[in-house]
């Protein structure tokens, strides 16, 4: 969609997939098809790939969108956490553990339910509802036997939610459209990757404020911001650098691709 909006713009857009690319990271040198690219916007589906790729081009000077500093913290729920709160932006209550017996202790004085998440994932993928002791020290052992990455145990309140988060899209300094992520009848999650529906959501002046602000606090220009409607308020819970959006298109009637492509023109140009 990002190309077919480039193309329709006059815009010259190449799609290179980085599996086939192989970089020398001894020197500037790129790989021939790279080296007269402006700017590149980075849609790699593999959180790592994207991050390891945004870091070799930035540092033989190219522009990436979003910045590899942006990825790192929006690909990490954990660093996103602390980002969004020393911004003053509000979020879920959110404890971290490193030990099943740590984590379950954490589990017990916040009461059930809670929600367990991986630190890196997408796609609601290992997000659990933890809803009694008997399942938390289930889905803990399960998560001590994985990659250690799985051993950082990010534990969230549940929050009384209607049965929907919000998802805006932010492109450079607007907020230009928002979706309401309606959980499907056999899920607790929202995803549309799951099987959620996406409709449309009003841009309030609260969802813009806190879409923007989040934005700044993580340093993207092309961004997705997830939102709770908490019972004080909306809590910003994730922020995406590699945002979806083919489903929030036909939803909301904005394109989305398009705007984003003018806006990163114009980052190219200046």
């Amino acid at each position: 969609m990002l190309y077919q909006a480039a193309r329709a713009r006059g815009l010259n857009l190449s799609m290179v997939d980085s599996k086939d690319l192989s970089f020398n990271l001894i020197g500037q040198s790129l790989p021939e098809e790279l080296k007269e690219v402006d700017v590149f916007i980075d849609r790699c589906v593999s959180h790592f790939r994207a991050l390891h790729v945004s870091a070799i081009l930035e540092a033989k000077g190219k522009t990436v969108i979003n910045p590899y500093a942006c990825a790192a913290i929006c690909g990490n729920k954990l660093l996103t956490t602390l980002t969004l709160n020393r911004a003053g932006i509000p979020t879920p209550k959110t404890v971290v553990a490193f030990t099943r017996e740590a984590a379950l202790r954490a589990i017990e004085e916040y009461g059930y339910p809670v929600i367990l998440k991986p630190v890196v994932g997408s796609w609601g993928r290992l997000v659990s509802l933890v809803k009694d002791r008997e399942t938390a020290e289930a889905i803990l052992e399960h998560r001590e036997h994985l990659f250690p990455l799985y051993q950082v145990f990010y534990i969230q309140e549940y929050v009384k939610r209607p049965p929907r988060d919000i998802r805006c899209f932010v492109v450079g300094d607007q907020v230009v459209a928002a979706i309401y992520r309606y959980a499907p009848s056999w899920d607790w999650r929202t995803n549309t990757a799951r099987g959620g529906k996406a409709l449309n959501c009003p841009v309030t002046d609260e969802i813009r404020e806190l879409g923007l602000r989040a934005a700044k606090a993580v340093g993207g220009v092309f961004l997705g911001v997830d939102m709770m409607e908490g019972p004080e308020g909306l809590l910003v819970h994730e922020v995406n650098s590699v945002v979806e959006f083919r489903n929030s298109v036909p939803a909301t009637g904005v394109d989305i691709p398009g705007l984003a492509v003018e806006y990163i023109a114009k980052t190219a140009k200046s």
